[in-house]
């Protein structure tokens, strides 16, 4: 079936969607230039800043078949840049993102050639890859190898940077005026550190150059192209594009249009200058277009109609953009070609009232429309969003392929104001990436890596010894066979917690330091408030907020583990702990009473019951207490969310089996959401029981839940889906999705792949091609929990 509500976006969603993810060598060659030319000469912010407007200047430009907003990360559809800067992949990286069957990338052997005989010469030792790796110390990369925990500077540079209004009410022009009066107020002698203050905002206003010299070129190359061609229509798409770039982004926009080409110039902006883990996004869509729609409407310059047309056509360029290419366990933790900008719909407007307006219902329809994995969409729901709103986006997500997410608008302004963030400032925030909050516009909030949570129980049940590789990587907390109660069991536990937890942390503080040293972002700098009055840049802690982020993964598995030994072992005394080792040490083969049990006869997570739900506060109180607060490197504090992308599946891959009956090596669980076929008592009990978490606390939690289609059926269907997120909510839950589909479907998708090439289910905080997944993501999805009311 071809989507696309006009002609013009059903072409585009076509050519977006059927192209091949690519290398595109581009960005590498022209860095590789700008680096050979400026470096040693000047500071590195303004090394970057340079790069950056050379880059710019000399990068092709495209403007697509059809398309009214322009602008490409590589030189066309599905190109991705590579970042040898930040990441220089070898020769054997390159081989495997041109020949892996899922999350491919093609590589042409020219610039196969170009990798080994310029950039990877060139970027050795100067990659920030390689300052990471030669910086932190065994004990950190014996964790990190042995799937303790992730990290997402790796490959990526801190990212989660969210648009907020600031360009839309400025242009590349003003900010540059800005800059320059912040620099007319510099103190040289008072203050110690003007000369650095100068260094990052002359980057800054370089990096505003290299955005007005963006649009001029693309202005220019419109005209080009009207002029030859003969075709009314196109003659006059290209004339309107070219008047559009003429405007943005030198100046503030002044329609509809000119809005979303700004926002699209900064995305790609944003997105070029580093390899921001998950892509920037636009954060309030809605509310920072509709004033450009009222006043075109009044004018009669726009109707609904043209403006869902632009709205499709701003769609298909998200889509456009791949995750750039990633490699082993950056791979496993991501592994998509989703980039994670993610659109928040809905809400509170700053003042506290409805957010809901008529971009709100556009931006549905054109999701539900275009059907299209990127941009991941949610819509905010407050006590205030009207049900009208909310049922027409149960309408979309019962449609089955996983979009929109749904979040808790007031427990997000709540858990923003728990993070010390003013009431103004919260109104403005929201979700992305998966689920983190953050102040749009205003705030770093940067997401560190995952923390493998069972595994630590894992390490805590082998006395420190990680079981896989024989390594002593933990603290010897004792012989579990020697606990004489559960307490003894969780005092161990939590010593092992936090000792993980620090090696993680003084990792996370070296990385902080070589990204500020080494990896400035002017053009972020430039959008995001308070680092142009402070003069600092946003990797040195410029943003008006710095907040990072470990995420926490396998909730469900570690409460279930955890009351699975106190239940049986401590309380019931069914068996002692030796058996369950030596049971978990032979996969339960053999011990199949002692499966049973733990399996079937066992208090666990998701049900509404206490015993187990207990058991997860405390882990999840343990994991608050050990993180939360503690200073960043830039002046930040951190916060936990408590999500895994695909990371649950890795996660799984390096662990034993689980005291719950978790089998060796099968994904553990996901988000915060029961261990697989755990939640028996139907949704309703999971969601008081994911309740009893303290979601306020968090910057983030994820809720998946799963559906037959025939019980989301019909108005009756609508009504309780409407009703399950409202009773979450109201609970101060932070964020729930749906998957809803047959599970025979699923399983014949298995098997013939080619004839179920559209299918589209939920993953984590993301949808994706059931045909892009991995064997054991597709079966952890397909064994989820079905639900019903």
């Amino acid at each position: 079936m071809e989507r696309g509500s006009f002609e013009r976006t059903r072409k585009l969603r076509k050519q977006s969607t059927e192209a091949q993810p690519y290398i595109s060598i581009e960005r590498a060659v022209l860095m590789t230039e700008a680096y050979k030319k400026f470096e040693g000469s000047v500071e590195t912010p303004i090394l970057r800043a340079k790069a950056f407007k050379y880059y710019m200047e000399n990068r092709s430009l495209c403007i697509n078949e059809n398309e009214l907003i322009v602008g490409e990360k590589g030189d066309g559809p599905q190109g991705a840049p590579t970042y040898p800067d930040q990441c220089c992949h070898s020769l054997e990286d390159m081989r495997v993102m041109n020949d892996r069957e899922l999350v491919n990338f093609k590589v042409s052997e020219e610039d196969m050639k170009i990798q080994e005989e310029l950039i990877i010469p060139f970027w050795k030792g100067r990659q920030i890859r390689n300052r990471i790796i030669s910086s932190v110390d065994q004990e950190w990369l014996d964790c990190y190898e042995a799937g303790m925990f992730t990290e997402f500077m790796e490959q990526r540079a801190p990212g989660h940077t969210v648009g907020g209004n600031s360009f839309y009410n400025l242009g590349f022009l003003d900010f540059k005026k800005k800059i320059e009066d912040r620099i007319a107020r510099l103190d040289f002698v008072n203050d110690v550190d003007a000369y650095n203050k100068k260094t990052d905002l002359d980057a800054m206003a370089i990096a505003c150059d290299a955005m007005i010299i963006y649009g001029k070129r693309y202005a220019e190359k419109a005209r080009e192209m009207a002029a030859q061609t003969d075709d009314p229509q196109r003659k006059a798409d290209l004339l309107l594009i070219a008047e559009n770039c003429d405007v943005v982004p030198a100046h503030k926009p002044q329609t509809f249009h000119q809005a979303l080409q700004m926002y699209w110039f900064v995305h790609v902006g944003v997105t070029t200058e580093l390899n921001i883990w998950d892509a920037y996004s636009p954060g309030r869509l809605d509310q920072h277009l509709n004033p450009f729609y009222e006043k075109d409407v009044e004018e009669g310059v726009l109707d609904r109609e043209k403006a869902q047309e632009l709205m499709e056509c701003f769609w298909v360029k998200f889509n456009n953009q791949p995750a750039p290419p990633k490699v082993g366990i950056t791979l496993k933790e991501s592994a998509t070609y989703t980039d994670f900008a993610n659109i928040n719909t809905g809400g509170i407007t700053p003042d506290g009232q409805n957010g809901v307006n008529e971009v709100s219902y556009i931006i549905l329809d054109t999701m539900d429309e275009m059907k299209l994995l990127q941009p991941s969409s949610n819509v905010q729901i407050s006590r205030k969003t009207p049900q009208k709103f909310l049922k027409r986006a149960c309408e979309i997500s019962r449609k089955g392929w996983g979009q929109p997410a749904f979040y808790n608008t007031d427990a997000i302004v709540q858990e923003l104001l728990e993070a010390g963030k003013t009431l103004a400032d919260a109104r403005c925030g929201g979700s992305s990436g998966c689920v983190e909050t953050g102040c749009f516009g205003k705030e770093a909030y940067v997401l560190t890596g995952y923390m493998n949570i069972p595994k630590i129980l894992e390490i805590t049940l082998y006395n420190g010894i990680d079981p896989q590789t024989g390594k002593k990587i933990g603290l010897e907390t004792g012989d579990p066979r020697s606990f004489m109660s559960y307490d003894e069991l969780f005092e161990a536990f939590s010593k092992q917690l936090n000792h993980f937890i620090d090696i993680k942390m003084k990792g996370n503080s070296i990385i902080e330091n070589i990204y500020a040293k080494h990896a400035p972002a002017p053009l972020i700098s430039v959008i995001v408030d308070d680092c142009i009055e402070k003069a600092m840049d946003y990797q040195r802690g410029g943003a008006r907020y710095n907040t990072r982020y470990i995420q926490g993964v396998g909730t469900g598995t570690i409460t279930d583990s955890l009351s699975a030994i106190k239940y049986n072992v401590f309380d019931k005394k069914k068996f002692d702990m030796g058996t369950l080792l030596d049971a978990m040490d032979a996969n339960f083969e053999g011990y199949e009473n002692i499966l049973n049990m733990v399996k079937n006869k066992t208090p666990k997570y998701g049900n509404d019951d206490d015993y187990a739900d207990d058991i997860m506060k405390s882990v999840f109180k343990l994991y608050y207490d050990a993180i939360t607060d503690r200073p960043t490197a830039t002046g930040g504090k951190y916060r936990i969310n408590m999500l895994p992308t695909t990371c649950h599946v890795y996660f799984g891959e390096v662990m034993n089996a689980s005291p719950n009956g978790r089998l060796a090596h099968v994904p553990v669980s996901e988000g915060i959401s029961p261990e697989k076929g755990g939640d028996t008592n139907g949704p309703t009990a999971v969601i008081k029981s994911c309740a009893k978490m303290d979601h306020l606390k968090t910057g983030g939690t994820l809720l998946n839940q799963r559906f037959a289609p025939s019980v989301v059926v019909g108005e009756e269907g609508l009504d309780n889906m409407a009703s399950l997120i409202r009773s979450y909510f109201n609970m101060d839950g932070h964020h729930i999705q749906f998957n809803v589909f047959d599970r025979n479907v699923l399983l014949e998708a298995q098997k013939n792949p080619d004839d179920y090439k559209d299918l589209i289910v939920r993953v984590a905080g993301y949808s994706d091609h059931f045909n892009n997944l991995s064997r054991a993501l597709q079966d952890e999805i397909i064994n989820r929990t079905e639900q019903t009311f």
